[in-house]
């Protein structure tokens, strides 16, 4: 099964051997590991690649794997509006009813990545989660383990959530502009009418 983990540690060296420990289990064919990635939140909310492997699909690596989607949202605006950070989930961005009236799957990830710790997010294709998780909880990490699946569907929909966010914000600023122009007109047009004004003279009774 296609499971994207996000396991969280206190300590950086077992982050680190956790990764290399992934590694092994895919050399020895016990999982097929797609990409992983050790990262590091700061206190801003953003996250730091410290070190991985396979496909990530981060910036400055090979393109075309799901982690570096994954990091770029929860270390993103997203990210931390979904818990990175502040701590607050934004429910418009996702159909809740769609998830099973269930908390958003990059909102669990987001709270798992905890500012200070490092932690692993890893795709891997298991046959069985006992696998992993012996030899995880050997170095004291806490494992987190979603779909693939709804991952995806997630980020989709947090794309599109973004982009329809963008638009929205333009459109905003365009009419705002544009009245803000007409204002600007109204008010230079009533400025050139009271100096092109003429008084007239009264015109003579020529009764």
């Amino acid at each position: 099964m296609e499971n994207v983990l996000t396991i969280n540690f206190t300590e950086d060296g077992a982050a680190y051997e956790a990764l290399t420990t992934l590694k092994e289990l895919d050399d020895q064919g016990q999982a097929a590991l797609e990409g992983a990635a050790v990262v590091l939140r700061h206190e801003d909310g953003t996250i730091a690649i410290k070190d991985e492997v396979g496909d990530i699909g981060y910036a400055g690596t090979a393109t075309g794997g799901v982690i570096g989607l994954i990091v770029g949202i929860l270390g993103g605006p997203i990210g931390v509006l979904l818990g990175g950070a502040t701590g607050v989930l934004v429910g418009s961005l996702f159909d809740m009813d769609d998830l099973d009236e269930s908390d958003s799957v990059l909102s669990e990830m987001s709270r798992a990545v905890q500012v200070g710790n490092p932690a692993v997010v890893a795709a891997v294709d298991e046959q069985s989660p006992e696998v992993i998780d012996t030899a995880i909880h050997r170095l004291d990490g806490r494992i987190l383990r979603l779909p693939l699946a709804d991952v995806e569907a997630e980020i989709a929909a947090a794309e599109d959530a973004q982009r329809a966010a963008k638009q929205a914000a333009r459109k905003e600023l365009r009419e705002e502009r544009r009245e803000e122009r007409k204002e600007k007109v109204q008010a230079k047009i009533a400025e050139l009418k009271s100096k092109l004004h003429i008084d007239r003279p009264v015109s003579a009774d020529r009764s």
